[in-house]
């Protein structure tokens, strides 16, 4: 990561993408080296207080009938995804509110949060209430998740991609980890079609292929969980990252 030129958090204001669409892609963290040498042309890397790799947890809610991982396995739009992430580096906390709608754009809207809490805040509350369908009383504590992150900014603002490794989950069912997980997010406000991404990770075999971090944890913790729709991506992980 040393071979990128560094970016402040300060310049990648207009690159925030809150309203966004987005294209996802995983594969063994063998491959991560090449990618990034790949890129280096036409890419800045994030930096802050001196860290370029970021740590990241995040805690997410759901009914208890698990009406959000389910409308997310049964391929619905308009779909929301309620987390509480913190973000170690600055050590900033946020209530987020993740919204798939109908034309497959991803948008997110958060307020600051104090990770530790067990309890919606008031203001979570009126957040929460005010942005969804949902009532602070039918939402409980779902899945946590904790990831390092290396952001990558276009030199020209083009896009932002993200590069979450390690991802570890655990819920009150138990707790897994996939240290040769990567998982890729390439975001852009219009098209995707004109990022260089796109053509390198092409050229390098790698598919696009969509992967929620909130269903695949719960997935795998839960099999009881209704998840024939993503039993393909379990089976990719089981046979070539769990190793």
């Amino acid at each position: 990561m040393s071979i990128f030129n560094p970016i402040s958090l300060d310049e990648i204001d207009e690159v925030k993408l809150m309203n966004r669409i987005d294209r996802k892609y995983w594969f063994h963290i063998s491959k991560l080296d090449e990618l990034l040498e790949k890129v280096v042309p036409f890419y800045d890397i994030l930096e802050i207080n001196g860290q370029r790799l970021m740590e990241y947890k995040s805690v997410y809610f759901d009914t208890a009938d698990n009406f959000m991982y389910l409308k997310h396995h049964n391929r619905k739009l308009n779909r929301y995804k309620v987390r509480r992430r913190t973000y170690l580096t600055t050590n900033d906390d946020f209530f987020e509110i993740k919204l798939k709608t109908n034309k497959k754009r991803t948008v997110k809207k958060r307020i600051a949060s104090e990770f530790g809490k067990t309890n919606f805040l008031e203001s979570e509350t009126v957040f929460l209430e005010n942005k969804t369908p949902f009532k602070a009383n039918e939402l409980a504590n779902s899945l946590n998740n904790q990831f390092y992150r290396i952001t990558l900014i276009h030199k020209e603002k083009l896009d932002r991609c993200t590069i979450d490794i390690q991802p570890k989950f655990w819920n009150d069912k138990g707790k897994i980890s996939f240290e040769n997980l990567v998982i890729f997010e390439l975001k852009k406000g219009r098209s995707l079609k004109s990022s260089p991404m796109v053509s390198l990770l092409r050229k390098m075999k790698i598919r696009q292929r969509g992967l929620s971090k909130y269903c695949t944890g719960r997935a795998f913790l839960e099999p009881e969980l209704k998840r024939n729709a993503f039993k393909p991506r379990l089976r990719f992980i089981y046979k070539y990252i769990l190793i």
